[in-house]
């Protein structure tokens, strides 16, 4: 395989862009994971006057705009500006990175933690948090975001109270709602006290994994598996992304229906809507088989991919046993679903990908690389054991 790929270590805002192969890279995270509609049709129209009318909805429920042309930045970021999408310094944005169940109700535990969070991060000034540290508000009665990446946790405790988890524990303190912001920021601080940082880079469950929680943390937390599918929820409507991207036509026709919520699931809400027609890239279907996979942007919009990869996810969808993840990656990085998964194709040059069983994309493979025709030809030689 060619040399190790480019590790950024900090991910792209809209004050701080990213360049890849297709442009930079625009990251907007919207405040509660919602846009209004007139947010989204302005993204849309945004997207295409300063980009290339594509659009990736992250892991951590975060729109990226990509293909922004370096001499459009300026232009972009006054129309975010007036959207009220805009954060007032590159600190603040990169601080703010809050991912939000989007089944929250107006005013509910979820909202008002949010809120109040949002307000102490952008106060916090002392706080120098790793660019990648993030916060989970999951108060919902069933948790939905604990299999999504996030570093402190709010889950539902009582009707009062939430439970603040540092995340990799199965345990957390209640915290009254009033003080749950003050509290978070708190545990923000013990985690780089007790060296979760060094180098500036970290994450809250590995220090977790080397010394446990703090000691207060003794309350058990509620074990869910929840995970929304696309279709009609008391919610909304739940639309799938196929590999999480839309375009900026199908985003506008969303927004003609209703506002929506940005999920980390590759899928959109649209708030108050029972059902929605078929337009292009959507998945509306729970059954619809390219749920089932995991396919980064590839090459040549991504300058660390050695192949293309969601041509041949598309070919591939239909061969996937129910059950089975397949994780068709343009690099060892993995991107798009660095944990385990039932299979794994990691590009290795040109259309030539490494098999890996119940792996990542990290993992070495004990095959022969296949190339993409034979896979397409073959695609049993999948489910074939090393």
């Amino acid at each position: 395989m060619s040399g190790a790929p480019k590790v950024y270590g900090w991910c792209p805002g809209a004050l701080r862009p990213m360049m890849s192969g297709d442009g930079l890279i625009v990251r907007l995270r919207a405040p509660l994971g919602r846009l209004s509609q007139r947010q989204a049709h302005g993204i849309a129209d945004l997207s295409l006057s300063c980009g290339n009318g594509r659009m990736d909805l992250s892991s951590r429920g975060n729109l990226q705009l990509r293909g922004i042309a370096e001499g459009s930045h300026a232009k972009l970021l006054c129309g975010l500006d007036k959207l009220d999408l805009l954060d007032t310094d590159v600190t603040q944005e990169a601080r703010r990175n809050i991912l939000c169940t989007p089944l929250w109700q107006q005013g509910d535990l979820t909202h008002q933690v949010a809120d109040q969070l949002a307000d102490a991060l952008s106060k916090a000034r002392d706080l120098a948090l790793p660019s990648k540290f993030g916060f989970a508000v999951d108060c919902g009665l069933t948790p939905a975001l604990q299999d999504i990446s996030a570093d402190i946790r709010f889950e539902y405790h009582t009707d009062t109270e939430v439970l603040l988890v540092a995340d990799g524990a199965p345990t957390g303190i209640p915290t009254p709602v009033a003080d749950a912001a003050e509290a978070a920021v708190e545990l923000a601080h013990w985690f780089l006290s007790h060296g979760g940082a060094p180098e500036g880079r970290g994450r809250m469950h590995r220090l977790i994994a080397r010394r446990g929680p703090p000691h207060t943390h003794g309350t058990p937390r509620r074990k869910s598996t929840l995970r929304p599918r696309p279709g009609t929820t008391a919610s909304g409507c739940f639309v799938g992304l196929e590999f999480g991207q839309i375009s900026a036509e199908t985003l506008h026709q969303l927004a003609d229906r209703s506002a929506l919520r940005l999920t980390p699931w590759h899928m959109l809400l649209l708030e108050e809507v029972n059902q929605i027609a078929p337009l292009p890239g959507l998945i509306l279907e729970a059954t619809d088989p390219r749920l089932q996979i995991f396919a980064c942007t590839g090459a040549p919009g991504c300058l660390q991919a050695l192949s293309s990869t969601r041509a041949l996810a598309r070919d591939l969808a239909e061969h996937i046993p129910p059950g089975q993840i397949l994780h068709i990656s343009g690099c060892e990085k993995g991107c798009a679903y660095p944990k385990t998964a039932s299979l794994v194709l990691r590009a290795t040059e040109t259309d030539c990908f490494d098999l890996i069983h119940n792996g990542t994309a990290a993992d070495e493979s004990k095959m022969s690389p296949l190339d993409a025709a034979t896979l397409r030809a073959s695609p049993d030689l999948l489910q074939k054991s090393p």
